[in-house]
């Protein structure tokens, strides 16, 4: 074992909670190298068991200046920046308790370490659930979710995951545990800093506990799918948009996509309802008459056979299967949404936000999307790519004027730079 994998043993005194580099499994690494630059590895991966394990660890890493690279089970570690001259890589997947569902105050609150299958296990048992959509639901974890703002297309009608976050729990890059928010809805406790850590890809601390708002589960649910030419779908998306019609995800998606999916040509305009039956049926069968005087082809999924439909969306954009190609996140006005979907071969994006994903194969597709969407008030950030191209290009191509506040948060909260660096904004 290397010098800095016995001093953290001796911190972490639990079999297999300490692995060095070279014991790793070969597929292990596959995993976690595309999330760092070529010319280093780390010299060991941590799994602490509690908040005050990973508390010592960082207050060892601090005094000792080693570079760290938080994650939870690594679904999401390839995505942004690479992380340089990492020293360890530090997972909460073992920090994963329940700690409190209020269920009458529509709370819950877990460790960081839970994935996201298992807190809606725990939530459907009491009727209820967690209304977001991550990439990888299986495998993702909830602190991952937090870090890396997944929120996927349940943003149509509850919001980003920043807007269902009420308190967090983190350590600190010198290793003290701090908190922020609460455990009850109407909170005003702390500084706002689950905004700040929402999407800030640990670069800030590490998330080991989170409280967030829960909803009840629907009664019954249906999905729509309005499949043609673009100027009919995006009169369909207009008409949908002020009308008092109140779907739960909406999204646009692309020719290839469609086609892929087995919906037929063109582009399409997939929405789902969730509610009470009555409501459901109502919705949907307005949805469906604007699309019958549109011309447009329709498909209706009942509540049994559309889960794994939208389940199967933003899957088929991150899983090709081809280790060459790109994912993206992009966003465009709303207003701009119909024409891009219609320029990309691979992709979707959601109506209500203009946030989306999507797949390309190669550098100068990137580049020329990318100008695309800013020439539309909007961005392109690269997700997931070969290291070679994430050694080459602009991962983040951001070009906003913020760029020292954000270099100046991140001095206040990790000033020896210890944290993920390289992996955010400007290489922060």
């Amino acid at each position: 074992m290397n010098a800095i994998a016995s001093t953290i043993a001796s911190i972490i005194n639990t079999e297999n909670a300490v692995l060095p580099w070279q014991k790793l499994e070969p597929s292990q690494q596959q995993r976690i190298q595309p999330a760092m630059d070529t010319k280093s590895h780390p010299s060991c991966i941590v799994y602490p068991h509690s908040q005050a394990e990973l508390a010592a660890v960082m207050a060892t890493a601090n005094r000792n200046k080693w570079r760290v690279l938080p994650c939870g089970s690594g679904s999401k570690l390839n995505w942004g920046g690479l992380s340089k001259n990492i020293d360890i890589i530090i997972s909460t997947e073992r920090i994963n308790q329940l700690i409190d569902h209020a269920v009458g105050d529509l709370t819950v609150t877990v460790e960081a370490g839970m994935k996201f299958g298992e807190i809606q296990e725990i939530l459907a048992k009491s009727r209820q659930t967690l209304a977001l959509a991550p990439s990888f639901p299986h495998f993702a974890t909830i602190g991952g979710i937090v870090a890396t703002a997944d929120t996927g297309s349940m943003r149509q009608r509850y919001g980003g995951v920043r807007d269902q976050l009420l308190g967090i729990t983190f350590i600190r890059a010198d290793g003290q545990i701090a908190k922020a928010g609460g455990r009850v809805v109407k909170n005003v406790a702390g500084y706002d800093l689950m905004k700040l850590f929402t999407g800030a890809y640990g670069t800030l601390g590490i998330i080991s506990q989170v409280t967030f708002r829960v909803y009840p589960l629907p009664e019954t649910s249906a999905t729509v799918i309005l499949t043609g030419k673009a100027e009919a779908i995006s009169q369909a998306a207009k008409i949908l948009q002020s009308s008092e019609l109140t779907p739960t995800q909406a999204d646009l998606i692309s020719n290839q996509l469609v086609s892929d999916l087995g919906l037929g040509n063109g582009i399409a305009l997939i929405v789902r309802f969730q509610s009470i039956s009555g409501s459901v049926q109502e919705q949907s069968n307005r949805l469906v008459s604007i699309g019958q005087k549109l011309g447009l082809k329709l498909e209706i999924y009942a509540a049994e056979n559309e889960a794994n439909l939208w389940q199967q969306l933003p899957e088929r954009i991150h899983s090709s299967g081809n280790i060459s190609e790109i994912t993206g996140k992009i966003g465009v006005l709303p207003t701009a949404a119909v024409e891009i979907i219609n320029q990309i071969k691979f992709g979707l994006i959601h109506l209500s936000s203009g946030l989306g994903l999507v797949r390309l194969e190669n550098q100068d597709q990137v580049l020329k999307l990318r100008d695309f969407c800013q020439a539309n008030s909007g961005f392109l950030s690269v997700l997931s790519a070969p290291v070679e191209i994430k050694e080459k290009l602009d991962i983040w191509g951001y070009n906003g004027n913020a760029l020292h506040i954000m270099r100046g948060i991140k001095e206040q909260f990790d000033g020896s730079y210890i944290l993920s660096p390289g992996r955010f904004v400007g290489g922060i």
